[in-house]
């Protein structure tokens, strides 16, 4: 009655379930949608043409991956343009887990808006306005899975989960995740919410790289936490999304950095644009290359990813990028099973254990907006 189907392109198609809360199942490695777009030339982080943004889609899609992240400020909105037209192309979107966030000001690009204080933040109508313009970016009529791209600071756990079960309810949104904010709000806000019969966050996005390991104080064993219910403790835990897994390309081999030297090839520039490393960064680096040499590896970058996933269940990198040889050497990360003396090996390697940078992270991201330290909740336009 049922016949087996042709064998996977690659371990991409072989899907996880993503959370103990959330049964849709995903490839275990996520394409980050930062760089598809046209509009940060200005910025260096790096852009995508169209044509060169579907190629790269089409490649990820073709090797069996469905599970694709980006944002409302990705490329002014360009990021989620690009992808909802790739999608509706090529008819797939039903066949796709798109993540999408809010919070920045997704209008930064429209110098006709002279008041953006609003377009900003967590509250209900930065919430709203931000899901219609991914909707009609993404050319669909639901998302899988909506982030709050970090906590500002001043919006209420309350006020958040409630716009965001209001959501739910209306069938927009599938699932609730949250970015780039610290445990004890994700606690607070998911405990609002079953204590309330609203929908709690299934999955946290944040950084994490060999060289960033500062989740592993908080966020990691709150997602593997257990939380009381009924009166019983019963095992739930949550998904963990990670981008800047290379760490803006600090993660490299000694030739990678040398050909990247002579060609003039620049880094981004959140980053040391002309590729340096620190002493630190180097002996990471030549930790991931031992390791590779003994797994059989052919880069240090697959190594890196499979680091990651060796660390936490429903662990799922994003890999982010413009070349599609660069997605495919990454995909080698699936087939890398590193042992206890490694991690152990690479872990001693790594010293990087900084405490979540909460207000560093959230007063850049109000870039139209003056914070007043003295009056911690007033915002105003400059």
């Amino acid at each position: 009655m049922y016949t087996r189907g042709p064998p996977p392109p690659t371990k991409l198609a072989h899907y996880r379930q993503f959370a103990p809360r959330a049964a849709i199942h995903v490839s275990p490695l996520c394409l980050g949608g930062m760089s598809i777009g046209d509009k940060w030339v200005a910025t260096g982080f790096g852009t995508m043409d169209k044509e060169s943004s579907f190629k790269l889609l089409d490649a990820y899609f073709d090797a069996g991956g469905n599970f694709i992240d980006t944002a409302s400020i990705y490329q002014n909105g360009s990021s989620e343009q690009f992808i909802g037209e790739w999608a509706e192309e090529r008819g797939i979107r039903d066949q796709l887990i798109i993540s999408t966030k809010y919070a920045n000001n997704f209008m930064n690009g429209d110098t006709s808006i002279k008041s953006r204080v609003n377009f900003t933040g967590n509250n209900l109508k930065s919430m709203k306005l931000s899901l219609d313009s991914s909707l009609k970016n993404l050319r669909t009529d639901y998302i899988d899975l909506f982030f709050v791209h970090y906590w500002d600071l001043h919006t209420s756990a309350e006020e958040i989960m409630d716009g965001l079960h209001n959501i739910m309810l209306s069938g927009k949104v599938l699932y609730l995740g949250i970015s780039d904010s610290p445990a004890w709000f994700i606690v607070k806000a998911n405990e609002y919410a079953r204590k309330n019969g609203k929908t709690p966050f299934v999955v946290v996005q944040a950084p994490y790289s060999d060289l960033q390991r500062d989740l592993e104080r908080e966020i990691i064993p709150m997602c593997r936490s257990e939380v009381p219910i009924f009166f019983f403790y019963k095992s739930i835990g949550m998904a963990l999304m990670f981008w800047n897994v290379l760490a803006a390309g600090h993660i490299r081999s000694d030739e990678d950095e040398e050909r990247r030297r002579q060609t003039g090839e620049k880094g981004r520039v959140d980053s040391d644009r002309d590729w340096l490393r620190s002493d630190a960064e180097k002996k990471m680096c030549g930790a991931l290359k031992v390791v590779r040499k003994q797994v059989g590896a052919n880069n240090i970058t697959a190594v890196a990813i499979a680091y990651m996933m060796h660390k936490v269940p429903y662990a799922f990198p994003i890999i982010g990028g413009r070349k599609i040889e660069h997605l495919m050497a990454n995909i080698e990360a699936l087939d890398i099973s590193i042992n206890p003396e490694q991690m152990k090996y690479l872990d001693e390697a790594s010293n990087s254990m900084l405490v979540f940078h909460t207000i560093s992270w959230y007063v850049g991201m109000f870039s139209d907006r003056v914070f007043d330290f003295d009056s911690p909740h007033v915002f105003r336009d400059p």
